[in-house]
């Protein structure tokens, strides 16, 4: 199959600014919430303050001008147009490595990545732990065609991850990432293990052994209640994502200020607000990526094709093995947060294994500095 590839920069009209920011001054917000904090949802004085300094402060061109920093292209992969980050090292024997977001997050998320990962000597670290990077943007996020048919689930985009790594001139190479990207990268090892070297993910997906009882760590007991909780408080996009996409999707599309308050919220509950926490720029990047590509509907597409997969191997009830080595990272504010005896009932052969006292969803935003110590850690072991 011939390999459809051409070079590629973002650049937003200015009139699409315009109209983002027009939209903002024009919002018909509701009234606060009768119980304080965020018992009923991300609270009306957040979202407000968050909008404003959208409107008046926030500077996409910095956001744009990040990302065309690094070599963008699309590539035509499974009849699909795909959005691609390909970075290759300075250095000799540098090796590939896959990175794969998730939601809320896109290729802004790890875009600060590919300098330390590409070339670490200038970053503080050995040359020899050098990558080449390729960071796509997933079927139906950012600017990435959106999928006009049924069947783009984890499997099926891990599959166009292989071809595209193949395209591009890789045969052994690593797979890495979070949310969605745990799933696509193990996916992706369990498709093509004989050109996945490794997958490090964040965290394993995996649960307890049903067989086993309350046969549990404290540890594990605290985690389990933790997502438990998470399950009660804050699920809910999940199964709206799951079950009417295209309905989420007109509010969504429609309403930058609803698109704010949507991601804004998992952004802020989801990392280490104690610790390290997000800037409104952090957050706004990713808000203003979605706007400008109208991705809010197609990106909630992928829950209605895999989120249920994706549960069975949170609760354990799927432990099909996946027999190559793996990586993981554990950050304090994540859930889930699986034991090691979990993650290797799914995962045999684990290399490297990582808790970190801080860090949450978003390590690459939150934490990079510790995130890419365990990228080079575990990957030194496969080249």
């Amino acid at each position: 199959m011939p390999f459809d590839i051409k070079p590629y920069q973002v650049q937003v009209p200015e009139s699409g600014l315009r109209d983002l920011r027009d939209r903002l001054a024009r919002t018909r917000w509701p009234e606060a919430a009768p119980e304080p904090g965020w018992t009923q949802g991300i609270p009306l004085e957040v979202v407000q303050d968050l909008c404003l300094y959208w409107a008046d402060q926030y500077d996409w061109r910095a956001a744009e001008a990040r990302l065309n920093a690094v070599p963008q292209y699309l590539v035509r992969v499974d009849d699909i147009e795909l959005h691609v980050l390909h970075a290759r090292s300075p250095h000799a024997g540098a090796f590939p490595l896959v990175l794969t977001h998730g939601w809320p997050g896109s290729v802004l998320e790890l875009v600060d990545l590919v300098g330390p990962l590409t070339d670490p000597e200038t970053h503080g670290g050995d040359p020899a732990d050098a990558f080449d990077v390729v960071i796509p943007s997933l079927p139906g996020y950012g600017f990435s065609a959106k999928p006009t048919e049924p069947g783009w689930g984890v499997e099926r985009i891990a599959d166009a991850w292989a071809q595209l790594m193949s395209g591009l001139g890789y045969d052994r190479y690593g797979a890495a990432g979070s949310d969605w990207g745990t799933s696509i990268s193990s996916c992706l090892a369990a498709r093509a293990p004989e050109h996945v070297a490794g997958i490090h993910l964040v965290p394993p997906l995996a649960g307890p052994d049903p067989a086993r009882g309350d046969d549990l760590t404290d540890a594990e007991r605290q985690a389990l209640a933790d997502l438990r909780h998470r399950g009660r408080s804050s699920s809910a996009y999940s199964e709206v994502h799951r079950t009417a996409p295209q309905t989420i999707g007109y509010g969504l599309l429609d309403s930058p200020a609803g698109l704010c308050a949507w991601m804004a919220e998992k952004f802020l509950t989801w990392s280490d607000r104690g610790l390290v926490g997000l800037s409104d720029d952090q957050i706004l990047d990713q808000v203003t990526l979605y706007w400008l590509t109208g991705s809010a509907a197609s990106s909630a597409r992928l829950y209605a094709e895999s989120i249920d997969k994706v549960s069975d191997w949170l609760s354990g009830a799927d432990t099909d093995p996946i027999q190559v080595p793996v990586g993981a990272s554990i950050f304090a504010a994540e859930v889930p947060r699986p034991s090691r005896r979990w993650a290797a009932r799914r995962y045999p052969d684990i290399r490297y294994w990582a808790e970190h006292e801080q860090g949450g969803h978003f390590p690459a935003l939150e934490v990079p500095a510790l995130l890419i110590a365990d990228l080079r850690a575990f990957f030194q072991q496969l080249r």
